[in-house]
């Protein structure tokens, strides 16, 4: 006869294989074992460890990002890509048009000049105007030392702050790994980098890299349509059984990522959310702020970043899987766009982001439901008002009575009503332009409409071309 404990070990074992081999279908990727992983916390940190690699490189540096800012630090790297690129080794840097459209072309003809190879991703095409919605929000180093840095920081002083004046970084987060699993995110630049002209050639590849840790990797290359990222945060908020905190700066959780996480919560998942209580993008944040209640309806708990902005991609389950990489849970992200992601495997880690999401916790302040003042009858079929709990559950310590209304008031009033009337007020100012120049001007607008039409229905025409059958 089994003993107990002898039975109950091989089903954690059933079990725990049985969620590896799920979360590698979803992910499209095998665990990659035997990496040396580091937590990277804020730019200063990151952009160390970047420019370490670039000055350790002895072949090559593969450099994409979506964003390369002409700015101090944008010139920093740039700096320090040309020096090496002149030292012979072959520098390759892949930028996203979208997310670069405001950087200055003498940035790129420095690095050209230096010898560095620079390509530009996606820019658009006036026969394929749909190619403008899949980006390449990838932000990746990695070089022939077997090491890469990945994870949600863009190239700008944003990321790296000024101490000098006070100004404090972005709040964002990296990894730096070191094995075997380097190889693997070398490989999803090599494809996107062939998809914007010539790939690499043969001999600027990794060579076989031996272990240097205990950690496993799986690398999540996200690639339009494909929904792999989205998958495996699926699996993840299915999988885990105690606790699933989540840090995301754009978060519109599409309808199907929510009703997991709610039945996780209901099963006694402790899920959290850490999300931007300001934003570069009022309307994402917005968007975000409309689907409060739902969510803390749900069970789930919500907390404001009260810092500078919140920018990180991160989510750590059960002391045990940690996810970092550039997929924000919206919809843009998970199906749309050119992504990158390492769920790793690695206890020690797990307890670091852990420690980590407590810290930004206690920097944050919490958002809670409250009953509306009304007679009792009325206020059970009222919604509830959101309002913000300071941090560890304590009051947000006033400098007076009066200003402690004030920002009551005004929290109150932006949770509430803000999101729709910033989401709603420019989409009712369009529609008023253009029923008035329709109005005004019918025949102009008629040649505009007229003309869009033809050229997207032109652009459709020789896209269905370009894939008709061999044999047609």
């Amino acid at each position: 006869m089994t003993h107990p404990v002898e039975r109950a070990t091989r089903l954690s074992t059933t079990t725990r294989t049985e969620a590896q081999r799920a979360i590698d279908r979803a992910a499209a990727a095998r665990p990659i074992p035997g990496n040396r992983v580091a937590l990277l916390q804020d730019g200063p940190e990151a952009y160390a460890a970047m420019l370490a690699l670039i000055a350790g490189a002895h072949r090559f540096i593969h450099f994409e990002n979506y964003i390369f800012r002409a700015d101090p630090t944008g010139w920093r790297f740039a700096e320090a890509l040309a020096e090496r690129a002149r030292a012979g080794i072959a520098v390759r840097v892949l930028y996203d048009w979208l997310g670069c459209v405001g950087t200055r072309r003498k940035y790129w003809r420095f690095l050209r000049a230096a010898g560095c190879e620079v390509r530009c991703f996606n820019p658009p095409q006036l026969f394929r105007p749909l190619r403008l919605l899949a980006r390449d929000h990838r932000k990746l180093v990695v070089t022939d030392c077997g090491q890469a840095v990945v994870g949600g920081l863009c190239i700008g002083d944003e990321w790296a702050g000024d101490p000098a004046k006070g100004i404090p970084p972005w709040r964002d987060t990296a990894v730096l790994i070191e094995g075997p699993a380097s190889q693997a995110l070398d490989l999803a630049f090599q494809k996107v980098w062939a998809l914007t002209g010539h790939p690499l050639p043969d001999d600027e590849r990794a060579d076989d890299v031996p272990a240097a840790g205990e950690a496993s990797v799986r690398v999540v290359i996200g690639v339009p349509g494909r929904e792999r990222a989205y998958r495996v945060l699926e699996y993840l908020a299915a999988g885990c059984r105690r606790r699933l905190w989540i840090v995301d700066a754009y978060l519109v959780p599409p309808p199907r990522l929510f009703e997991v996480l709610a039945l996780a919560e209901k099963d006694g998942v402790d899920i959290r959310l850490l999300l931007p209580g300001s934003s570069d993008v009022p309307l994402v944040r917005n968007l975000t702020r409309i689907g409060y209640r739902d969510m803390l309806r749900a069970g789930l708990r919500i907390f404001e970043w009260e810092g500078a902005m919140m920018h990180a991609k991160t989510m750590v389950a059960d002391g045990r899987w940690v996810r970092v990489g550039t997929s924000n849970i919206n919809a843009s992200s998970l199906i749309g766009n050119y992504e990158l992601d390492v769920v790793i495997e690695d206890p020690v880690l797990a307890r670091t982001m852990e420690q980590q999401f407590r810290r930004d916790i206690a920097a944050s302040v919490e958002v809670v439901r409250r009953p509306r003042r009304a007679p009792a009858a009325l206020s059970r079929v009222m919604p509830s008002r959101l309002a913000r709990r300071g941090r560890q559950g304590r009051a947000v310590p006033p400098r007076g009575r009066r200003e402690l209304r004030a920002r009551a008031v005004v929290a109150a009033r932006r949770l509430a009503s803000g999101a729709f009337r910033s989401l709603f007020g420019p989409i009712s100012l369009v529609l008023v332009v253009v029923g008035l120049l329709s109005v005004g001007l019918p025949t102009i607008m008629g040649y505009v409409f007229g003309g869009v039409s033809l050229w997207f229905a032109l652009a459709a025409g020789l896209q269905a071309w370009r894939r008709r059958s061999p044999g047609e």
